[in-house]
């Protein structure tokens, strides 16, 4: 989910284990904590839908 974030033209800002994206234009920000490799089924349902809303494209 990382690369795909960064892909779409986010910047990410680390803190501690936390990654924090961001973009301009865009008001929601994504907090991801990384689990075993795997993304939690809310930050991927958060993701696909700020996609959706936004149009995004890579």
């Amino acid at each position: 989910m990382r690369k795909l974030l960064i892909h779409l033209g986010y910047n990410e800002r680390t803190k501690g284990s936390h990654h924090i994206y961001f973009k301009e234009g865009i008001e929601e920000i994504i907090n991801l904590q990384p689990m075993d490799n795997k993304a939690k089924a809310y930050l991927v349902k958060q993701v696909r839908e700020l996609i959706a809303k936004y149009k995004l494209e890579p």
